[in-house]
Parts: C-alpha cells; structure tokens; sequence
C-alpha cells in the first residue's frame, strides 16, 4: 500500500506539463517496460521473461555478457539465454534489463559545470549496487529490489535534463548557494527530481517499493508504506557513494539520515565497513557501467 506525500497545487502546476510531454515521447524503451510486467507478475515465469528479452537481440547480448563477467565468477561460460535467466532468477535478469535500457538514456555525454551525463550514470549504478549490499547485510529478502530500486531513484534529474533543460541549466548554475539540489530545482522549476520521478514512474508502473524510493531517496522518513527498508537502503546508499566522490551532479550535498541508519540498526562503523566494500563491489560490476 502506498503511503505518499501529496504535492501542492503550485508544484502540482509546474509538474503536470512536463509529465504529459514525457508521456506523450515514452522516454522509457517498450522492451523495458514489458520486462517489468512480466518480472513482477506472479503467474510469469522464466520461459515468457525469455520471449520478450529474445526480441530485442542487444539486450539479450548484453544479458549474456552481463552473466559471463566477472561480477558473476561463473567457471563454465554461457550463450544461452534461457540458462542465464535460469542461473540468476527473473527478477536480476529485469535488474540488468532494466540496466541495459535505462543507460540508452545516457547514449548523448554532455557536462554543465560539475554535472556530467556519464557521471550521473555512474552515480545511478553505484547506489543500486550500495542499496543492495546494505539490504543483504541486513538479510532483506528483497535485496534485488533494493538494486533496481537505486538504480532508479534519481530518473528525475534525468528527466529534467532531458525535458526541462534550460530549467536544469539554470538550476546547475544556481547551485553554489543552495543547501541542496532539490531546494534550488523548487525555486527554478517549482517542482523536484524526486516529484517528478514519482509522478512518471506511476504513469510507467515500476514497483511501488522503487516508486517509493524515487520519491523519498533524499527523506525516507516521510514515507510510512510497507516498503520503508527499501527506501531506507536507497537513502543511505545515495549519501554513501554520494560522500564516496560518485554524486549525481557532481557536488557532495547529500546528507547523512539518523533516522535511516537508526532504522536500518546501521553504526557509523557499519557505513565504514560498507564504503570500504563497495569498492570492491564496484570493480566486480564494471560490466554495468559500460554504456
């Protein structure tokens, strides 16, 4: 069940022109959007998951590479692609698919001062992969949410780069006396990253849990659905890499949650322990940020 802030009618304004036009565009690749569907319905299974990914032969390649890297430490490497879906289960391969689409958006580098495309992709792989380290040392079932979760929860600034632009330029170059971003994009846009994710990714149907964590990535105490540790493993996730050098926009202005970590039982020593690990995650997954 959902459990989320509403906006006011002022952002609600601002917003709804830029949500219709995205709508109208489909951003988001169709193969993209029917692997979710299939990997998030229970009556699916590996053989429908395979018929759609099959139709689109880059991303089945890429599936494969994704399955032989190092990343996986598979002995016996692979070329099919049902045994690749079999050995990682559906929900990683919708993970990788969803990698694979979601970096088609990253085709174009561009850098505005501190902000670069690329480096913005980089930021949206390294907290997947944070959120879902943190969710496993928590013992989450769900840690694969987590992941993709990450993956998605700044497709807002993406966004905004892509169908706000000369409102995004403005709020690149407003930066240097805002405390935060989503402060100085209210005050230029009249909405945030996180509203305007939201409000797409309920149009594109993504998961509550990441619908959530798009939403309150930067505040998971504001949320009170049933997807709270998701949420908490993104928030805390985004400030690690963010603190770690790898930002989304190029500036270190996330802040550490208390109530994250308190609701996740993380000590200052665990986030130790956690950013040190991460870079060995990261070298194992290089495959990912491959665009």
């Amino acid at each position: 069940m959902s459990a989320t802030l509403a906006v006011s009618d002022e952002v609600s304004s601002a917003l709804e022109p830029v949500v219709r036009r995205i709508d109208e565009i489909s951003t988001l690749p169709q193969i993209a959007v029917r692997v979710m569907e299939v990997a998030n319905d229970p009556n699916s299974g590996p053989i429908d998951l395979k018929r759609v990914v099959e139709s689109d032969p880059a991303l089945s390649a890429r599936i494969i590479r994704c399955v032989n890297s190092s990343a996986y430490a598979r002995r016996i490497k692979t070329t099919n692609l049902q045994e690749a879906i079999a050995y990682l289960g559906m929900k990683q391969i919708r993970n990788l698919a969803m990698t694979a689409s979601i970096s088609e958006l990253f085709s174009v580098d561009e850098r505005i001062g501190p902000y670069c495309r690329s480096q913005l992709w980089r930021h949206l792989v390294s907290v997947g992969i944070c959120a879902r380290l943190i969710a496993m040392r928590r013992k989450m079932s769900n840690f694969e949410e987590a992941y993709l979760a990450g993956l998605l929860h700044d497709i807002g600034i993406v966004l905004e780069d892509q169908y706000a632009h000369p409102g995004f330029v403005a709020v690149l170059r407003g930066l240097a006396g805002a405390k935060t971003l989503v402060e100085a994009e209210r005050a230029m846009l009249g909405f945030d990253h996180a509203v305007l994710g939201e409000a797409v990714a309920t149009n594109w149907r993504f998961p509550e849990a990441v619908t959530a964590s798009i939403r309150h990535h930067h505040v998971s105490s504001g949320y009170r659905g049933e997807h709270i540790q998701v949420v908490r493993c993104v928030e805390v996730a985004n400030v690690i890499c963010t603190l770690k050098g790898i930002s989304s926009i190029g500036l270190k202005l996330a802040r550490i949650s208390q109530a994250a970590l308190a609701g996740l039982s993380l000590s200052g020593e665990d986030i130790r322990v956690l950013a040190a690990d991460l870079d060995q995650e990261l070298a194992s997954s290089s495959s990912l940020f491959q665009i």
